[in-house]
């Protein structure tokens, strides 16, 4: 396995935990309101760990003059963004909805691999 899909599985889980454990403390009282609280939550780190990844990912290219050969990496990332911010505009959740996201990181790996087969580096 490449280091990239090792960090994409890894990393999120490691800096997010305290997220995953307090989600998973309101979930378990499964009211309406804690559920949403509790994806709100999930949904809210998510983009910020992505934005900030991104964001220095960036930076370390830019001011390094590093090679660019990440085109699939940063597609897939934009477009979880863009799929999660239009998903999570709803005031409630639904488990339909709950399971869509949580089915978007595994298909954005998916993704990263369909572009670098298409030939994006």
């Amino acid at each position: 396995l490449p280091p990239f899909y090792v960090s994409f599985i890894l990393a999120p889980l490691a800096s997010n935990s305290s997220e995953v454990l307090a989600s998973q403390y309101y979930a378990k009282k499964k009211t309406s309101k804690t559920i949403s609280v509790s994806l709100t939550a999930l949904e809210g780190a998510a983009s910020m760990n992505n934005t900030f990844c991104l964001s220095i990912f960036m930076g370390l290219i830019f001011f390094r003059g590093l090679a660019w050969q990440y085109t699939a990496e940063t597609i897939a990332i934009i477009a979880v963004q863009l799929i999660l911010g239009i998903m999570v505009q709803k005031s409630s959740m639904s488990t339909l909805r709950a399971c869509i996201i949580l089915a978007v990181f595994p298909l954005s790996i998916a993704f990263i691999a369909f572009l670098e087969a298409l030939g994006f580096d």
